[in-house]
């Protein structure tokens, strides 16, 4: 089992950046592909980033397009999103999640989840 907590949403202009934190406990996190996905009111949850359990491969979202950078740290066990330029469109629920495949964009590879952290983006 790994429980996963995100931190470090808010409300920000566009524009502006935001570093959001996940923090893993439990067994075995360095062994997880994580990810982040989001989902905004009314929308399908979305994929973002996910960083393989080295850290040494990324991948992105289309619409990410440079703004936003996935990163770990297996000896905090936390991964990070840092967001970048950020539009009123990015604004949703982000969620990370734990993958024992690497580097999948399909949230149904994702068998743990955390509770979600609110980015709110205003214009």
């Amino acid at each position: 089992q790994v429980q996963l907590a995100e931190s470090g949403g808010g409300l920000v202009q566009t524009g502006g950046s935001l570093r959001l934190s996940c923090a893993a406990s439990g067994r075995a996190f360095s062994s997880y592909g994580m990810g982040w996905f989001r989902q905004a009111p009314g929308k399908e949850c979305e994929f973002v980033a996910v960083i393989t359990w080295t850290g040494t491969s990324t991948y992105y979202a289309d619409f990410v397009k440079g703004r936003f950078t996935i990163s770990r740290d297996n000896a905090k066990n936390t991964v990070y999103l840092q967001l970048n330029s950020l539009k009123p469109e990015d604004t949703a629920v982000y969620y990370c999640a734990a993958s024992e495949l690497t580097l999948s964009t399909n949230r149904h590879a994702y068998g743990y989840w955390g509770q979600g952290t609110q980015v709110t983006v205003s214009s």
